[in-house]
């Protein structure tokens, strides 16, 4: 089953950055290697956090995520340092070389 790609993008209140690293830093609250998922990866810079999330039918994934009770209550560690509700973004455009 092919990879699909979405991201989940936050912005950041001022003066979170050290909190959001130290975040990042502990890892996801979930089992990565059980979600489902092929690549999670975490961008984060002075205004933003953008999650990257990659796997077969990765929306589901990423829902089913958002739902179990477990891994939903380490993402509240999120919800002081976020201006709003992260949202989620679909890939539509992107490029690689071949064979790799």
């Amino acid at each position: 089953m092919p990879s699909e790609r979405i991201a989940v993008i936050g912005k950041l209140k001022p003066g979170m950055l050290e909190q959001a690293e130290q975040i990042v830093e502990a890892g996801p609250p979930f089992d990565v290697k059980e979600s489902g998922l092929r690549q999670h990866s975490v961008f984060l810079g002075a205004e933003w956090v953008v999650f990257v999330f990659e796997g077969p039918e990765v929306e589901r994934v990423v829902h089913g995520l958002v739902n179990d009770p477990v891994a939903s209550a380490g993402f509240g560690v999120w919800a002081p340092l976020l201006e709003e509700t992260p949202h989620l973004v679909q890939e539509r455009y992107s490029w690689q070389a071949n064979g790799q």
